[in-house]
């Protein structure tokens, strides 16, 4: 339903624009076009669980450009991948036992946790003053959840991380357009 609403109404300011003789925004309107296609398939079902779901005002709301946040990295292979911290380290199995996950998901998400800064500098960056808080979610998934006023639309896109650190390692990160503030007890930090 909000797929069609947008539709419609990119092609409803299509048609005006091009009534009123302005060429020069057809290819405006094209690449808008793209950008909220992008951004409505980049919602996955998955996130309508995690209360992320369109709205008929959100097609309103402004959309993030996720192209402007992207890194130029791949995703790497988990199979191989050489982690900073060791599988059998003190670290890895105090965030294992803390979480009750398995030694291979603590390495992960530790290791993703410890390099997130760098994704929320750029998400930050791509919503502004719309920003009301974030957390980041530890244990068996580990995500970057940005809460933001409802003028921006909710989405999810999976960040590949660009720092040595964790180098081609995904964080996928959550707008929720919901004002809330983080709790910093249960979720780890905002």
């Amino acid at each position: 339903m909000a797929k069609r609403l947008i539709g419609i109404l990119i092609i409803s300011a299509a048609s005006v624009w091009a009534l009123t003789g302005c060429d020069n925004n057809v290819d405006t309107i094209d690449s808008t076009s793209k950008e909220v296609t992008e951004q409505t398939t980049t919602t996955t079902p998955e996130s309508s669980k995690d209360g992320i779901s369109a709205t008929k005002d959100s097609a309103l709301a402004n959309t993030i450009d996720w192209s402007a946040i992207a890194s130029d990295e791949t995703a790497a292979t988990l199979a191989n991948y050489d982690y900073p911290f060791a599988l059998d380290s003190q670290s890895v199995h105090a965030y294992a036992d803390y979480f009750k996950i398995d030694n291979v998901s603590a390495q992960h998400n530790l290791t993703v946790g410890m390099a997130s800064n760098e994704a929320l500098s750029k998400a930050l960056d791509a919503v502004g003053t719309s920003y009301v808080s974030h957390e980041l979610t530890d244990g068996d998934k580990v995500e970057l959840i940005i809460h933001t006023t409802p003028d921006i639309s909710a989405s999810r896109y999976d960040y590949i991380l660009a720092d040595d650190f964790a180098k081609g390692l995904i964080l996928p990160i959550v707008i929720k357009p919901d004002g809330k503030k983080g709790d910093v007890e249960e979720h780890g930090g905002s």
